[in-house]
Parts: C-alpha cells; structure tokens; sequence
C-alpha cells in the first residue's frame, strides 16, 4: 500500500481527505465502497513497485483495480480515485528519473494524468483515444502532453497509425522509463467504447514496446469485454516475446 505522503505528489489534500470520509459517492461514474481509500492505495503502491522493478530491468504489469487515469488533482471520476501512474511518474522523477514518458492507448482520454503533469519538467504525456466521448477533453495538446482524438468507429487503420505516431514522438523524447496506462476498451468487442481494434493489434502495441526495450510498467486502466484476460495476454505475450 503506497505512503500517505507520497500521494500528495499528485493530489490536493482535498482530495485525500475527501477520499479518507467520504460523504457519498463522487459522481455518478465513481461510487463510494467501503474501504475505497484502502483500495486506491494499494493501487498505487502496485504501480510503485511495478516502477522499481522495471527500473531493475524487468518487464512489469499491474493488474490492479480500481483504475486512475480519469482522477485529476482535486477530483475523482470517472472510475478513477487515485491516479497510480502519475504518483508513479512523479515518485520516479523525485528519485533521478531524468525523463519519464506515459503512453495511455485507454479509449478515454487520460484527463486526470494530463492535469496533474502538464507542464511538468521531465514528462512527456501522449493519450490516444475516442472523441466525442467520456470525458469529453483530449482535444487539444498542452504542455508537454500530446491528444490523438479518434472518431467513433473510426478504422482500425486509423487508430494504429495514432498510437504509433503517439509511440515514434514519447520515444523521440527517449525516456529513462516508460510508463503505460494500458485500457483495453479500445476494443471492437468492448461494451463501452465503439473504437475498431482487434486482439492482434493489442499484440501489435506489446511489439512496439518489446522492441524498444526501455524500462517500462503497464498498468491497466480500462477494458470491459469479457475477452478482457485474451486483450492482456495478446498484449503481454507480444512485450515478452
């Protein structure tokens, strides 16, 4: 489970004591649960040691719930109460991580990693992603993170030549690590999104990051197909390879 302290690298203390008594749910996206905080730490200490391990050279995936790339500096939503991988980049920053990349293939735009590391020396933030869609952001670049707006059914064509152009520009910043907001939802099978990707192209991102061999650790975001554990493994057997 992370360290309280470590939290407040990416969050209001608003926010974190929000999340500690909470007085009923966050949105209508984002219930309240018993034990939630309890819940989304452990989360993020998951993406925390997936970082160390990957920084000891090991190919790392955090098959945690609940998810955290919707949760912004002040806000939970979207699913999302903490976001694991922003604390994850900001831990790693504080301990001399020059340049950190985050690459978020999710369906939904990664608006809560945007908030809380645009304009942050040493990130470079690419989300590719449906819009129109939740939660309606991810329109326009910001400092230091880049948006691929992808149209509703749009072709599998078009989604792979985003997320290799949104690959080519975090490995053209050549990062000390790689981070992965890996969401699945991006699926054609998936009950939620309406994007065009087959398994075989989830096996096509784990490629990519085989063959950059950089420090890298995925964590999973989105995904709810029952093909959910096929997506992982297609994506996970190709990164091995």
């Amino acid at each position: 489970m992370a360290d309280e302290s470590v939290l407040a690298l990416a969050h209001a203390p608003e926010l974190l004591q929000q999340l500690q008594n909470p007085e009923g749910d966050f949105d209508e996206d984002t219930p309240y649960v018993p034990d939630i905080y309890a819940h989304a730490r452990r989360s993020v200490g998951a993406a925390l040691e997936a970082v160390d391990l990957a920084r000891a050279g090991q190919k790392v995936f955090s098959l945690m719930r609940p998810p955290g790339h919707h949760a912004t500096y002040r806000e939970a939503m979207g699913f999302c109460y903490l976001n694991q991988v922003a604390i994850a980049g900001l831990v790693a920053r504080q301990q001399g991580v020059a340049r950190v990349a985050i690459w978020d293939f999710d369906a939904h735009h990664g608006n809560g990693t945007e908030d809380i590391l645009k304009g942050r020396e040493g990130f470079a933030v690419c989300s590719v992603h449906q819009f129109p869609g939740y939660p309606g952001t991810g329109t326009q670049d910001t400092i230091g993170c880049r948006n691929w707006p992808i149209a509703p059914h749009a072709t599998r064509e078009v989604q792979m030549q985003a997320l290799r152009q949104a690959w080519d520009h975090l490995l053209a910043f050549q990062p000390e690590l790689m981070l992965i907001s890996a969401g699945f939802d991006a699926y054609a099978h998936d009950p939620v999104a309406t994007l065009s990707l087959e398994m075989s192209d989830f096996g096509e991102l784990g490629k990519w990051v085989r063959e950059a061999a950089l420090p890298t650790a995925a964590v999973l975001e989105g995904g709810y197909s029952p093909d959910l554990p096929q997506l992982m493994d297609a994506f996970l057997s190709a990164w091995e390879g």
